[in-house]
């Protein structure tokens, strides 16, 4: 059956590169990045199979068991365009263009001064090199690379600045993952991508990684009750734990009312939390959003925009204000 699927895949990647990507590859002139366009193929493959899998499973789950009534249906369809944007490549692909060069330079000059990559799967012989094994294997570590990148996201003011339009939200939805920043993401890809190249994953490892971790994080994002248990929860981030991040007071106010901090940051596995004494277990299913967004007096009002193109020039004017001052 997965051998059955995979090849389709396989034949479906084909035809869609030679018959229409790689004659326009060449007609606009990037022929040196024909195989980088070959890839690009699997990317945008791979984020409509996620697109069908979120329509055909999540969408009915959140009609059926929502943690609340969509209020502002048009907030919902601003945030499905950020997952076409995301999953269907162009962001993706705008990040290759303008980071492509600067990762390899990087890894250029730590293959210079001697630091090769590291290939985790390598480190015992016999059992991490095996698929399923060294696939989980960076599967965890990466994870662990996330959490750190999303602990920083709540408490260094710059990064906060344009995370905070993912927690903006108040209506969180199944497409929500994908509501971030563009500087965001780029910033995010870099690190991720490094940490990807020195610990040795190999590209096709690297899109599987990337499309579990993108549709587990739909799952967590989308407006269902659904949990997993007191020892579910523990083993794997729920709807429940994740909507509890995003809620105020808790997500991002762990040191006070209109704080940086925050707790649940975990994107996978809460056990990171656990470890790092930032887990904040609960029974509820919260409401979601920032404080400073809500109207006087509890909050100030702060805009943080209807549309694409409106958050994103806010999230800038947020990352100057922000850099100059605490947040309060």
């Amino acid at each position: 059956m997965i051998q059955t699927i995979s090849d389709l895949f396989a034949s479906a990647q084909g035809w869609l590169f030679e018959t229409i990507v790689q004659p326009l590859v060449f007609y606009v002139g990037l022929g040196e990045f024909v195989e980088e366009a070959f890839t690009g193929t699997e990317w945008f493959l791979v984020g409509v199979c996620e697109l069908v899998l979120l329509f055909i499973v999540l969408r009915p789950l959140e009609s059926m068991i929502p943690v609340h009534a969509i209020t502002d249906k048009r907030a919902r369809w601003n945030d499905f365009i950020y997952t076409l944007l995301q999953r269907l490549g162009v962001i993706p692909l705008l990040a290759f263009f303008i980071l492509d060069p600067a990762l390899s330079y990087v890894s250029e000059m730590l293959h210079l001064e001697g630091w090769g990559t590291f290939n985790l799967d390598g480190i015992w012989p016999g059992v991490t090199d095996l698929a399923l094994v060294s696939f989980l294997l960076y599967l965890v570590v990466l994870d662990l690379c996330e959490y750190a990148y999303h602990w920083a996201q709540h408490n260094v003011r710059w990064m906060w600045a344009l995370h905070s339009l993912h927690h903006s939200q108040e209506n969180m939805n199944l497409w929500s993952d994908d509501r971030n920043h563009v500087l965001d993401d780029l910033v995010h890809g870099v690190f991720i991508g490094l940490v990807a190249v020195l610990i040795g994953v190999e590209p096709s490892q690297y899109i599987l990684l990337v499309s579990l971790s993108r549709i587990l994080q739909s799952l967590q994002h989308a407006n269902v009750r659904i949990h997993f248990g007191r020892i579910g929860d523990l083993l794997l981030v729920s709807p429940r734990f994740h909507r509890l991040h995003h809620a105020i007071g808790i997500g991002h106010e762990s040191r006070g009312r209109n704080s940086l901090g925050g707790h649940n940051f975990a994107v996978l596995f809460p056990i990171w939390d656990v470890i790092f004494r930032t887990a904040h277990f609960g029974k509820g299913f919260a409401m979601t959003g920032v404080r400073d967004q809500l109207p006087p007096p509890a909050g100030k009002g702060r805009d943080y925009g209807r549309g694409f193109w409106a958050q994103q020039w806010l999230g800038l004017k947020r990352l100057v204000e922000f850099s100059k001052r605490p947040v309060r």
